[in-house]
């Protein structure tokens, strides 16, 4: 390894110091988040620290195997801590009602790799180049010498592998072969791992992705895809909000698709849009960043209030803008 950076000092010494840990994740939380959040937690309880680990939503069904000791929880007000550290969250709204109940601490540790990130915390770890958030904490834990469980490897080689597409996006690094052959080598089970996330999925969520290849829309000379999600479409499937995850890349996948939009109405006047790009002519981060979200160049994501079809007009207008401004 390399001697620790600046930054790692300093997050490792704020560790050190404090007793009492929250372990924060953004809402809507995928792979790397969990991951992240549930291998720290495990770390924490290892050293002895007081922790909980927060989030305002549920482990997605597919991440289950990951917290049978139910150590994820939502928020509960009131509560002080010596650190809170937040997890793959590029901003702090995202954070949701988890930064209502985490207001009462003594330093906050952002540790993130989204390059569209607020630096919102006290100590800022932000690694833009970093395919994922768990390569990040991997060397973290590497850089303390602190002990990787298999439990734990499990974990972070779930938030390494998912942030990658599998291993299959642009953003995916040499490094981060080595860190995922690491895990493996600390006991990783990636038979397991490899069923649980990627080839096994509730009937609901099958039911999902027949409403969305049944309602998808082509435009722009099919360069632009997008569908939408509407509560009653989740009710109709007995599916919750949590199984639309990766549906929008069965779109991208569509030969011809430059960029594809998942419309999710979250409240009456309020849409989560998520977008995708496989081109680098179309930088996704920068479309979402107009709508106060962010991300990545390849996948990024928005709430924007309004109307549904007043939202979907602006979103579908700024796709081909970019669309068409490329060469």
């Amino acid at each position: 390894m390399k001697p620790r950076p600046k930054i790692v000092e300093r997050i490792l010494d704020a560790i050190r110091d404090s007793a009492r840990i929250c372990v924060a994740g953004h809402d809507r939380p995928d792979g790397d988040c969990i991951g992240c959040q549930l291998g720290l937690t495990l770390l924490f309880r290892s050293l002895g620290k007081e922790v909980v680990c927060w989030n305002e939503d549920k482990v997605p069904e597919k991440l289950a195997f990951l917290d049978p000791d139910k150590l994820m929880e939502r928020p509960k007000p009131g509560l002080a801590f010596d650190c809170v550290i937040t997890i793959d969250s590029a901003s702090y709204e995202r954070l949701g009602e988890v930064g209502k109940c985490i207001e009462q601490r003594k330093a906050l540790i952002n540790i993130d790799h989204h390059a569209s990130n607020t630096r919102y915390g006290d100590i800022n770890w932000v690694g833009g180049r970093s395919p994922s958030t768990g390569e990040m904490i991997y060397r973290l834990l590497r850089y303390a010498n602190w002990a990787i469980t298999p439990r734990l490897a499990d974990c972070l080689f779930v938030a390494v592998s998912t942030d990658t597409g599998s291993f299959q996006y642009s953003t995916t690094r040499p490094s981060t072969f080595m860190v995922a052959g690491e895990l493996l080598k600390r006991g990783a089970n990636l038979p397991a791992i490899c069923q649980e996330v990627y080839h096994s999925f509730p009937l609901s969520r099958v039911r999902l992705l027949r409403h969305v290849y049944g309602h998808f829309h082509l435009t722009s000379n099919n360069q632009l895809a997008w569908f939408w999600l509407k509560q009653a479409d989740f009710a109709r499937a007995g599916a919750d909000q949590c199984e639309a995850e990766g549906l929008i890349d069965h779109i991208r996948a569509i030969e011809p698709v430059v960029v594809a939009c998942a419309f999710e109405e979250v409240e009456p006047e309020l849409t989560h849009v998520s977008f995708r790009s496989k081109s680098e002519r179309v930088d996704v981060n920068e479309i979402a960043s107009r709508f106060g979200g962010g991300g990545h160049p390849a996948a990024a994501a928005a709430r924007i209030p309004g109307k549904p079809l007043a939202v979907q007009r602006r979103v579908i207008a700024a796709v081909k803008k970019a669309l068409n401004s490329k060469p």
